[in-house]
């Protein structure tokens, strides 16, 4: 395997300190504030830049199988690698759904002909009907470590009691997609003076806010373990915040549409800034951000959702929801921390070491398939790495993303921080900016 010396840039380890990284045969071999060049060594100058465990992105629709115009885990996984994700999580609402062992099997062999590390999410039940168990435990046995039904919410609460009394002694966690269907019906953006405006019917915070209660006392009824997806509103991350002070095995994470885009961004009907959640209100979006500087969200998680662009021509209220998000979220969370001013181990708490821990995909925990991701920088851990540049200003252009789809609602914003270099497995996946 190919040999690297990370030279002088801000290492975010057990400490952070400026110094060198090296990595040899696939495991970094050496961190200190100087390390001597082996002969034959790729030397990759990282001054002013952070050097941390590559990012984990717990919400990633990768579309296969069945719709493969939209992304692939190929294409995904090229745009993950651009992101400075070294490792993903494949969501189930594939079509087929992702349900049984043999389409995690399908997905985890693609995946693992990409040069990132591809987990799965199997279904909670059979085809993300809400109506049976899916087969968790077999799942389990291949690695999987997260049961979602993302894109729905599991409606009936005794099916979800049940499945969290399945999934606790498996020492799996099931994720949450959380709004009510009968309060979000019909709903295309969020219920509020906005939608009223314009004449669109809309997805109350009720409807989110409602599951998330009634998941924190199905888990402290069952012992059973939830991860929250893409929590947008205040109330629902306060709520998560006081479950896990609580001591209850809780988690929850933030995509980062909701905490740098507002409802008003609809305003003008198109369907890119379509969503569900819904984009709430500029009070939500600034209490997500402010929950985040300070330290209170386990994971910034990107839900990126690619779709075919005809299918985002549609009117705004019979267009699918989602966005593009593995390409911006690095940038975009910098820029939420405050910039300049924010904390590298904040940073990759938020984008690396959180996620990989609920994903279970930390060295301690032995993951089936996969490397280790999300660690502390010291000798031995596998060389799962990024560098990431606090200096770069970049525009986002539709045309330059790795990902089939275009459905970016950043076209033309100009973000500060970029990932230089990512590396996966060991090699060198993208180098100053270009996937190598």
């Amino acid at each position: 395997m190919s040999s690297f010396l990370l030279r002088q840039g801000l290492v975010v380890g057990v400490s952070t300190f400026i110094g060198d990284v090296l990595v040899q045969d696939g495991q970094i071999s050496e961190v200190a504030a100087h390390v001597e060049a082996p002969s034959g060594v790729k030397v990759i100058d990282a001054t002013g830049c952070w050097v941390g465990p590559g990012f984990v992105d717990l919400h990633t629709h990768l579309r296969e199988p069945g719709r493969e115009a939209a992304e692939t885990i190929e294409s995904g996984a090229r745009a993950a690698a651009m992101g400075g994700y070294t490792a993903i999580v494949a969501m189930p609402n594939t079509e087929p759904a992702l349900d049984n062992v043999s389409l995690v099997s399908y997905v985890l062999d693609r995946g693992a002909r990409t040069p990132i590390d591809v987990a799965v999410a199997g279904a909670i039940t059979v085809g993300r009907h809400g109506e049976l168990l899916a087969p968790l435990a077999e799942m389990a046995a291949l690695g999987v470590r997260l049961f979602t039904d993302d894109g729905m919410g599991v409606q009936d609460s005794l099916l979800m009691r049940r499945a969290l009394t399945y999934a606790r002694p498996l020492g799996v966690r099931l994720a949450q997609h959380c709004e009510d269907d009968r309060l979000a019906a019909g709903g295309s953006m969020n219920e509020g003076v906005v939608s009223a405006r314009l004449g669109l019917v809309g997805r109350p915070a009720l409807a989110e806010e409602l599951m998330v209660l009634r998941d924190i006392e199905l888990v402290r009824l069952t012992g059973g373990a939830v991860h929250f997806l893409h929590l947008s509103t205040a109330r629902s991350l306060a709520l998560v915040i006081a479950a896990r002070n609580e001591g209850l095995p809780v988690s929850g994470e933030v995509a980062p549409h909701h905490f740098t885009l507002d409802e008003t961004a609809c305003e003008d009907f198109d369907a890119v800034f379509k969503v569900h959640p819904p984009l709430r209100p500029v009070a939500d979006v600034t209490a997500l951000r402010s929950a985040m500087v300070a330290g209170l969200v386990d994971a910034v998680a990107t839900d990126h959702a690619p779709h075919a662009p005809e299918l985002k021509d549609l009117p705004f209220d019979e267009a699918p929801a989602g966005m593009l998000g593995l390409e911006h979220a690095a940038a975009l969370t910098y820029e939420a921390l405050g910039g300049q001013t924010s904390d590298p181990s904040q940073f990759f708490s938020l984008m690396s070491r959180g996620p990989a821990r609920i994903a279970q995909l930390r060295a301690q925990d032995r993951p089936l398939r996969h490397g280790s991701h999300g660690g502390d920088l010291v000798a031995g851990d596998d060389a799962n790495l990024v560098i990431f540049d606090p200096t770069i200003d970049w525009t986002v252009q539709r045309e330059a993303l790795q990902s089939r789809a275009m459905n970016t609602p950043y076209e033309g914003r100009t973000l500060h921080g970029r990932v230089r270099t990512t590396i996966a497995k060991g090699e060198l996946v993208v180098h100053e900016g270009q996937l190598s």
